[in-house]
């Protein structure tokens, strides 16, 4: 192998061993194809420079795979003239994979035993907060997707069709959890449009529970005239469906009842009996009516709540409402009691029910003034209550009625002379007489709530019988201090302060500070004995 020799310069001469290998490269007839290297010779005391293989930035090319001649226009040397080529853009689902991996091979990294030994020995504090943030993180993350899949899929939505299920699915999502009500007004009406599309039965509890349901959004923003308008129109159509099905049962135009589904041949598998086991049977006609009817008496003592609400305040509305809805449901109960069930009619309203419709319309005697006539359909409602804690809160209702009952009512009611024996005739005593004893009827009513309320134990007393004994106590002060006693209205006062702030109760509290003051304004106007 051939070398070329030169004479060793000094360390501090670099500068003039660069110039040297400068001039060498100038005077040859082309470049050198690689740098020079010293390297010491074993054999002589002069340094010898030796070609080591490396490539330099001018010793660099391609070579062609076509065999043509290095001046030749080549596919490579075309390829290099029209420069590089664009790479496709990658697509979002290549990104987000690409993420992934790249997430979870850093999730590898950091979840080594010997990379979280390390981080705990020089910051075990951090450490261990950090885990924990890490897990309630992923703990949250996991209820959250929970909720979702459980509320957006729950059986309130995969009971409609695709299309319906989504727009319900936008219009609660801009209801309850990204209020819009631009949004979810508009994704509400294009679900009833496309339940109307789609040929669904208007009357059906899916279709029905959609308006209902933007009736109570609207309620809930403070829109109660259109809530109001909703549900109006809803009862209409309501009504107007029983009179034609009643007026087509009469003229014998109705269609015919629906028959079970005929049994098909063959042997069914345990997921096909498993469902026609549970599928429900078949509405008929009359069943249908029941439904729809209850239904409409529903809304129509909602109605009565929208237009007494403050906000509206049309009692006028409120009170027929209420009258036609109770009306309705004691008609049902009579026309079934004398004509007996039709085929697949199914039960009427439960005694709850017509109970709380009863309620409704007694407050709205009450806040007409007209006691007379809220006595009896609170009796009446107490009568069909189970509910031992909203009992007593009627037994405060009818002491509170008993209390403000006029001396000499307009006429008696039938149900107040035959349910309530103690009571005289307006026309056997005198006004004062009549009084007395309508206050000692309203304290009987106050003590047997209290009694009531305070001896309901157990799973069935809830928040209603904690109120329902502060109200006793302030209506038993209020009865006292009608009736003179003022020393035993004061007591009760004084009971239901300390009730009430055991209970957190500030209404009560507030009352019975009342209660207090009107007790010692009396006793400073009243005159001094001699």
């Amino acid at each position: 192998m051939s070398r070329l020799t030169l004479l060793r310069l000094p360390r501090t001469k670099h500068l003039q061993a660069t110039t040297t290998t400068a001039t060498l490269n100038k005077s040859s007839c082309r470049r050198l194809p690689t740098p020079l290297a010293w390297r010491p010779s074993a054999w002589s005391k002069q340094e010898t420079v030796v070609a080591v293989p490396t490539l330099t930035e001018y010793g660099r090319r391609s070579q062609s795979t076509t065999g043509g001649s290095s001046t030749g226009g080549g596919p490579a040397q075309d390829a290099r003239r029209q420069g590089p080529t664009t790479r496709p853009s990658p697509s979002l689902a290549t990104i987000f994979s690409a993420a992934f991996r790249s997430t979870i091979q850093s999730i590898r990294n950091v979840a080594r035993p010997q990379t979280l030994r390390d981080a705990y020995r020089k910051n075990p504090e951090e450490m261990v907060l950090a885990l924990i943030l890490l897990t309630a993180a992923a703990g949250a993350g996991f209820y959250a997707v929970y909720l979702y899949f459980n509320y957006f899929y729950h059986r309130q939505f995969t009971r409609y069709p695709p299309p319906v299920a989504k727009a319900m699915r936008r219009a609660l999502y801009y209801s309850n959890y990204n209020p819009d009500p631009q949004r979810a007004l508009r994704y509400y009406k294009q679900a009833l449009d496309l339940c109307k599309e789609l040929g669904l039965d208007p009357f059906s509890d899916d279709v029905m529970g959609i308006r209902i349901q933007l009736a109570a959004w609207l309620e809930q923003v403070e829109n109660y005239e259109g809530a109001a308008k909703v549900l109006e129109a809803l009862l209409d159509d309501c009504k107007r469906w029983v009179q034609v099905m009643e007026k087509a049962v009469q003229d014998g135009t109705a269609p015919k009842l629906a028959s079970p589904q005929p049994k098909t041949l063959g042997t069914p598998d345990g997921k096909e009996q498993q469902a026609e086991a549970d599928a429900p049977p078949p509405e008929t006609l009359w069943g249908k009516r029941t439904r729809v009817l209850g239904k409409a008496v529903g809304i129509s003592v909602k109605l009565g709540e929208l237009y007494a609400n403050e906000h509206v305040m049309r009692q006028d509305l409120a009170h027929d409402s209420l009258i036609w809805s109770v009306d309705t449901a004691l008609k049902e109960s009579r026309r079934r009691f004398s004509e007996g069930l039709k085929e697949g009619e199914g039960e009427w309203m439960s005694p709850e029910a017509i109970g709380g419709a009863l309620e409704s319309l007694a407050h709205s005697y009450e806040s007409k003034s007209q006691f007379h006539l809220a006595v009896p359909l609170f009796l009446q409602a107490l009568r069909l209550c189970n509910d031992p804690c909203h009992s007593a809160v009627i037994m405060n209702n009818l002491a509170s009625s008993f209390a403000q009952h006029p001396a000499q009512a307009p006429f008696q009611t039938v149900a107040t002379a035959a349910l309530i024996e103690d009571l005289p005739s307006p026309q056997s005593v005198p006004a004062a007489d009549a009084r007395k004893a309508y206050l000692e009827t309203a304290r009987r009513w106050a003590t047997n709530a209290n009694v009531h309320a305070a001896q309901t134990q157990g799973e069935q007393r809830t928040a209603e019988c904690d109120e329902a004994c502060v109200v006793s106590l302030c209506n038993l002060g209020d009865i006292g201090a009608l009736l003179g006693d003022a020393d035993e209205a004061r007591r009760m006062f004084e009971r239901c302060i300390t009730m009430s702030k055991s209970l957190d109760f500030t209404a009560g509290e507030r009352r019975a500070e009342e209660g207090l003051k009107s007790l010692a304004r009396q006793a400073r106007n009243r005159p001094k004995s001699g």
